[in-house]
């Protein structure tokens, strides 16, 4: 069952941003939203945050995949 829901999920979420990117509107992609909620474009200290939590989550990610823990 959750095979199926992982599955589902990404197909959904590439459909959305794959509209989100073709029709060119401003703050509808993901990466947008997160350079929104971060202001990564005018805040050094929304800059850290976001370099952090992501290269935390990355390496936590890496670990829990490869040694299949946590």
């Amino acid at each position: 069952m959750w095979p199926a829901i992982w599955i589902a999920w990404t197909i959904a979420f590439a459909l959305f941003e794959g509209i989100a990117i073709a029709n060119k509107r401003n703050g509808d992609t993901l990466s947008e939203n997160f350079r929104g909620l971060f202001h990564t474009r005018t805040s050094k200290v929304g800059r850290a945050i976001f370099t952090v939590g992501w290269l935390g989550f990355a390496g936590w990610f890496a670990l829990h995949i490869l040694t299949e823990t946590m």
